[in-house]
């Protein structure tokens, strides 16, 4: 514990660190989003990762603000969590290959669990910017915070007409 402690002296430093590993994270979104975009069937679904790409784009640049405020860098430290669901994303896009719909539902389930991960970090991160006091930081948190709770509805969305027909696949 006394290491952890050391490394992790007090809330701006944890702060600091899970700005950095969210900005992995976004970044990694970022990345494979398109990717995701490409293997789905549903034109709806497509255009849901094709927008999170941008938002990404945007959700990085807000992170980046705020690190440079932090600390004047914005260096990424690898989000092993979110590397590991995309991992996960391509196995399951893979099983389900000659199955659209099955596919599909499967993009969305993961989709999905990459956007609570994000709403549970940017949760976090705006509880510390509010005990902090970084005023700035918890707008731009709490932006980011609603437009991942709004993709995540139009994901459930989306699955409530696809996962019948991933039903019938078979």
């Amino acid at each position: 514990m006394k290491l952890l402690i050391e490394k992790m002296p007090n809330l701006q430093a944890l702060y600091v660190k899970e700005l950095r590993l969210l900005l992995s994270a976004e970044e990694m979104i970022g990345i494979k989003s398109p990717i995701m975009a490409e293997a789905a069937d549903d034109p709806e679904l497509n255009q849901a990762f094709r927008r999170d790409v941008e938002e990404a784009h945007e959700h990085v640049s807000r992170l980046r603000e705020i690190l440079h405020r932090a600390t004047g860098a914005a260096d990424p430290l690898k989000c092993r969590v979110v590397y590991s669901l995309f991992d996960e994303v391509e196995d399951l896009s893979q099983d389900a290959a000659s199955r659209l719909a099955v596919r599909d539902a499967a993009l969305i389930a993961e989709a999905q669990r990459i956007e609570h991960y994000q709403i549970a970090a940017y949760g976090a991160l705006r509880q510390f910017a509010r005990t902090l006091g970084h005023d700035e930081d918890l707008r731009l948190l709490e932006q980011t915070y609603l437009e991942e709770e709004r993709a995540d509805r139009e994901l459930a969305a989306i699955g409530e007409r696809v996962y019948p027909a991933a039903l019938n696949a078979a």
